[in-house]
C-alpha cells in the first residue's frame, strides 16, 4: 500500500504576509559629539540589504523628550496625550513591526534620552520584537543592552537573542565612517536581522488576528 508524501514546499506568500516588515531603528544617544549616527548609518545599510525590511531611522536628537513624566504613566493610560513634538516618534513606533535600538553605554547604563523615549510609550512596544546594536569602550554597549532587555520585557516586547556590538568602536571605523573590517559585524547583523524577520512576521500576524491584551 502506498501513501502520498506531503509537500515540503511552503505556500507562496501573498498580500500582507509578503509585505516587508517596518523596521524602526532608534538612535538612542543625543550627546554632543555622539558616534551613534555613524553606527546607525552602517546598520541601516545592512537592514536595507537584507531585503525583509522597510527601514525607518528615528534620531532622538530630533524629538521633544521631556524627562518629567505625567502623573499617570502611559502603562496605566495608553491614550495619554503626549507633547506635540513627540507625535512623530509615537506614530513611527506604533507603525513599526520590529525595532532596533542603537545605544552606547554611559556609566554602565544606557542614555537618559532613550529611557525617556521608552517611558513615554507603552502600547506601542507591546508584542513586537526588539534588537540591539551597542557601541562603547571595552564592553561594546553590552552593559546597556542587558539592562534594556529587562526594560523591554516589562513592556511586553520580545528581545531577540543576538545583537551587534562594537567594542572600542573608535578603532573599528575609518575617518569616513566605514568599517575597516566589516565581515564579522555584517554576519552578526544578518543573524540578528534574520531573527527580527522571523519574530516580526509571526507577531505581526498574531497582533492582526488576535490583538495583544497583556497589561
Amino acid at each position: 500500500m502506498s501513501s502520498a508524501t506531503p509537500s515540503t514546499t511552503p505556500a507562496a506568500p501573498s498580500g500582507e504576509a509578503s509585505r516587508p516588515l517596518r523596521l524602526t531603528v532608534v538612535v538612542g544617544s543625543v550627546r554632543e559629539g555622539r558616534f551613534g549616527p555613524v553606527v546607525t548609518r552602517w546598520f541601516a545599510g545592512q537592514a536595507e540589504q537584507h531585503g525583509g525590511f522597510e527601514v525607518d531611522v528615528v534620531d532622538l536628537a530630533d524629538v521633544e523628550l521631556p524627562l518629567a513624566l505625567p502623573p499617570v504613566p502611559p502603562a496605566m493610560e495608553p491614550d495619554l496625550p503626549r507633547p506635540a513634538g513627540m507625535a512623530g516618534l509615537t506614530r513611527r513606533i506604533a507603525a513599526a513591526d520590529a525595532v532596533v535600538v542603537v545605544t552606547p553605554d554611559y556609566n554602565r547604563s544606557f542614555p537618559a534620552s532613550l529611557k525617556a523615549a521608552i517611558d513615554w510609550h507603552y502600547a506601542e512596544w507591546r508584542a513586537k520584537p526588539v534588537g540591539f546594536v551597542g557601541y562603547s569602550g571595552a564592553s561594546g554597549g553590552l552593559l546597556a543592552i542587558e539592562q534594556l532587555r529587562q526594560v523591554f520585557g516589562e513592556l511586553h516586547a520580545h528581545t531577540v537573542r543576538d545583537y551587534v556590538s562594537f567594542p572600542r568602536y573608535y578603532l573599528l571605523f575609518d575617518a569616513d565612517g566605514r568599517l575597516t573590517d566589516p565581515e564579522e559585524h555584517a554576519t552578526a547583523a544578518k543573524t540578528m536581522l534574520d531573527q527580527l524577520d522571523w519574530w516580526g512576521r509571526v507577531l505581526r500576524d498574531a497582533r492582526r488576528e488576535r490583538p495583544y491584551a497583556g497589561r
